[in-house]
């Protein structure tokens, strides 16, 4: 009985073990990580896009601010 008991245990354990190392597989595998690679390369093109719209934006109204304290018309 205690021999069955174990064997039990082993194959439970050995269940868990297999299923948690296919899920930790297909979290890290290549394709996952190719994934999430170009989602943050994505990310930061995004955050560079509008950092250039707003020191675009910025710098022409710093411009119409200076031009106007000249006296001068655009």
């Amino acid at each position: 009985m205690k021999r069955l008991f174990w064997v039990g245990v082993g194959v439970g354990l050995s269940l868990a073990a297999y299923r948690w190392v296919r899920k930790q597989r297909s979290k890290y595998g290549p394709e996952a990580v190719t994934a999430k690679l170009s989602e943050g390369a994505r990310d930061v093109w995004k955050l560079l896009e509008v950092s250039v719209d707003e020191g675009r934006r910025a710098a022409a109204e710093k411009e119409a601010e200076l031009r106007e304290s000249l006296g001068e018309r655009e």
